[in-house]
């Protein structure tokens, strides 16, 4: 079965670093977009940053102090948190669109051509 499967998430104070993990099972992610959102509790849904063939893509809120790669040996993407507000405790989702012929076509901040999810992995910044 396809799967993806997020990690990494947890409390920090506010100037903190998390790293997030998302491991997928099923495909290659080298045949994908893989992003990353979030949810805030009362808020709806955001895309945070993407990666795919045409390299990485970063929501305004968190350039600079977010980093994405993707390690294609161990089928995982990652998403590495500096510098964490409390503005960014959410639910973090870790999501894929199918990219098999390499276009780029789902490089695009908009979880709505993304049709495959994780469950989420809650962070959590105090103040």
């Amino acid at each position: 079965a396809q799967q993806l499967v997020e990690s990494g998430g947890g409390s920090v104070q506010a100037g903190g670093s998390l790293t997030l993990s998302c491991v997928a099972s099923g495909y290659t992610i080298r045949s994908a977009c893989m992003g990353w959102f979030r949810q805030p509790p009362g808020k709806e849904r955001e895309a945070v940053a993407l990666i795919s063939t045409r390299g990485s893509l970063y929501a305004d809120s968190v350039k600079g102090r977010f980093a994405l790669w993707q390690d294609n040996a161990k089928n995982t993407v990652y998403l590495q948190m500096h510098y964490l507000k409390p503005e960014d405790s959410a639910v973090y989702y870790c999501a894929r669109a199918d990219d098999r012929d390499g276009t780029g076509w789902c490089h695009r901040l908009s979880s709505a051509f993304y049709p495959y999810w994780g469950r989420g992995t809650q962070v959590t910044v105090s103040s």
